[in-house]
């Protein structure tokens, strides 16, 4: 419970920062918001926000990994947990909060199925959290942490790049860590600010030794979740939060693996490649599904799933194919993995290029809170760019 109060009392610093401000806001700027707005009156009014910048296409119910049951991503999660914790004694699971389910309920149900010693709580210190885990990994448990929000991973960076990502290599692979899977909550989710929307997967794809997967809905989380537990590798999982009750699909019940580093083309096209992962393949889906209605442009869409080691050959296969790439994640844009796309296809596909590469990511500033839907890449913004690069 530490962890949600944390939250609660950010949430509370937050309000307290935005009501200091609105004192001596009675500022030119605000005026002339409401001079300029015509839905605006000095009354106040009820905004109405809308939850999510995408619709949510389930995939097809997989028929080659048995039967199957309806789950959104959170369950499709738990249902992982709970194969890996019924089929491997070594496993545990551990974090803030984990052992009553967890704030997004991925782990509801297995401290009561499989005990208090497989699945605990951590005190609130993401430092410690991982470098538990990388102890328990070396020891040869089966090693699979939580971190409550991929926001507040950066106080374990030190524990993950130089210990996790660097322990078989420093040891000349006399010892390894590759059983820890760390898991957290990412992306926006349409009301998380600062502290509760990053997207800080470059951040790690910098660092050899680990690798870094993110799906896109719950039958690719269940599968690539599986497969980053059973890799002999330390890896970084990513769950698009926003998708944790959005995304419903029909789940297989039994284990399957989905194999890392491996995109998966969504889509085929023939006039533009477009790269994303996560959320943001579901707001690309939509705008190949405009490009094709309103301007004839076929687009192919591909979900890249592993960020590092991620798939050069199936990405620039594509784009020698249609000669144009788009790439887009939420993540700012300068330094962005975005930006490490773009260089490699650049370098492989220069002359099957028929416009310079585009890329449709959030701004270098930090994650907005009642500015959100202008700083994220909605299907407008991507549309735009998909229309300049066919005009070029």
């Amino acid at each position: 419970m530490a962890a949600a109060a944390r939250f609660l009392l950010k949430g509370a610093v937050s309000k307290a920062s935005i009501a200091n401000v609105n004192v001596g806001a009675q500022s030119s700027f605000g005026f002339t918001l409401l001079r300029l707005s015509p839905n605006c009156s000095s009354k106040t009014k009820t905004q109405r926000r809308n939850a999510a910048h995408f619709t949510y296409h389930p995939d097809p119910v997989p028929t080659e990994y048995g039967p199957t049951t309806k789950m959104n991503l959170f369950q499709s999660v738990t249902s992982a947990l709970d194969n890996t914790l019924a089929s491997d004694p070594t496993a545990v699971i551990f974090g803030e909060d984990v052992a009553f389910g967890g704030v997004f309920r991925c782990t509801v149900g297995l401290r009561d199925k499989y005990g208090k010693d497989r699945v605990f709580n951590t005190p609130l210190c993401e430092q410690g959290i991982v470098g538990f885990g990388i102890g328990a990994a070396v020891a040869g448990a089966t090693a699979i942490a939580e971190i409550q929000f991929a926001d507040y991973i950066y106080p374990a960076f030190d524990q993950i790049v130089n210990e996790a990502a660097k322990y078989r290599y420093r040891s000349g692979n006399l010892f390894d860590c590759g059983n820890l899977t760390i898991r957290a909550p990412w992306g926006c989710v349409g009301h998380g600010s600062l502290y509760h929307s990053q997207s800080p997967e470059a951040f790690f794809a910098h660092c050899p030794g680990i690798k870094v997967v993110i799906p896109r809905g719950p039958v690719q989380c269940k599968g690539l979740l599986l497969s980053c537990i059973a890799d002999q590798n330390p890896c970084i999982f990513f769950e698009p939060k926003i998708l944790y009750r959005a995304a419903v699909e029909q789940v297989p019940t039994e284990a399957y693996t989905i194999p890392l580093s491996q995109a998966e083309v969504i889509q085929e096209g023939s006039d533009v490649t477009l790269v994303a992962w996560g959320t943001q393949i579901h707001v690309l889906r939509e705008v190949a599904n405009m490009a094709q209605e309103k301007l004839g442009v076929s687009c192919e869409l591909i979900d890249l799933q592993t960020i590092l080691p991620w798939d050069t050959e199936t990405v620039c296969k594509s784009v020698a194919k249609t000669g144009r790439l788009l790439i887009s994640h939420e993540a700012p844009i300068t330094g962005g993995f975005a930006a490490e796309i773009s260089s490699t296809v650049q370098e492989e596909c220069f002359l099957n290029l028929e416009a310079p590469i585009a890329r449709v990511c959030g701004y270098d500033t930090p994650f907005p809170h009642i500015f959100e839907p202008f700083y994220i890449p909605d299907k407008w913004k991507c549309f735009d760019a998909v229309k300049k690069l066919i005009s070029y």
